[in-house]
């Protein structure tokens, strides 16, 4: 589809005042406000989740991958937590045996790159009713990489997503896995970063400004990230940390250090803080070489 380079605003729509930039500026900082407070609600709402009672998956459930059947514990991968998200692919499903449901595509597309959940001891996995074959097939049609299982039992049944979309969480103990959050409807929508699906997990994001209950596995923010494709059991780079210092110096200096198109990020505060948004998410980048 062409762009069309005439496109002006219907006449007939209400649209807002054209201000000047100190204007502009003005609104936006008011807003801001309101954002900021929605943030902490959010930030808020993950400390209760991460919270939440544990419910034991007494049942045994099988899976097809694309090395045989499978167990729940298996999905977990050897990681302590796991993330299912229920896809609609399946014969009787709109678009079959070519696509699967236009809807749970469009969350598929939205997935980011697995490698950073897994280094916060976190798998993600798509299942669905189609045999392996067609989902091997899907996913190499779409460009998809994420693991995707085929279910075999009662388990969507069990889990409030026979009829509908939705995602599970569960953690594992031993051989023992739990039941921790599940999230669907309009709520599925806002997945797909690193950080949603952590933020729905019971261990979050593992990070010191989290409010976690004690004995949580917390590490110092940004240290943690690399690229998708060099994450290991290693330290973080010693470059990486040096140039966390150097940007944590900048700040504490008050000084632009780092070049007039870098955006120092924020030391990240205590979950009770009131001054920034402290998610290292949206913190900007320390990307100056």
């Amino acid at each position: 589809m062409s762009a069309n380079l005439n496109w002006k605003v219907d006449t007939t729509m209400k649209t807002p005042s054209i201000v000047t930039p100190q204007e502009w500026e003005a609104a936006h900082q008011q807003l801001l406000v309101k954002e900021k407070e929605m943030t902490r609600a959010r930030d808020a709402l993950a400390a209760e989740r991460r919270r939440m009672p544990w419910l034991a998956v007494e049942k045994e459930y099988a899976f097809d991958g694309p090395k045989g059947r499978v167990s729940l514990p298996d999905l977990f991968d050897g990681r302590r937590q796991l993330i299912v998200y229920r896809a609609f692919f399946e014969p009787g499903v709109y678009g079959w045996p070519d696509h699967a449901c236009r809807g749970c595509s469009l969350v598929a597309d939205q997935v980011a790159h697995v490698a950073h959940l897994n280094a916060r001891d976190t798998t993600l996995v798509f299942a669905s009713r189609a045999p392996q074959p067609d989902i091997e097939r899907l996913k190499a049609r779409m460009g998809w990489t994420m693991p995707w299982y085929t279910m075999t039992d009662e388990f969507d049944a069990d889990f409030g997503v026979d009829e509908w979309h939705g995602t599970n969480a569960f953690i594992r103990d031993g051989d023992r896995a739990f039941r921790t959050y599940f999230i669907n409807n309009r709520g599925d929508e806002a997945l797909g970063s690193t950080w949603s699906y952590l933020d729905m997990t019971a261990l979050g994001r593992q990070e010191e400004w989290e409010d976690s209950p004690e004995g949580y596995p917390q590490t110092r923010p940004y240290e943690w990230w690399s690229w998708h494709d060099e994450y290991s059991d290693a330290e973080p780079a010693e470059g990486w940390l040096a140039k966390l210092a150097e940007v944590a110096a900048g700040a504490d200096r008050g000084k632009d250090d780092l070049g007039p198109t870098d955006a120092r990020p924020r030391q990240p505060t205590s979950s009770k803080g009131d001054d920034t948004m402290r998610s290292p998410g949206s913190a900007g980048c320390s990307c100056s070489e």
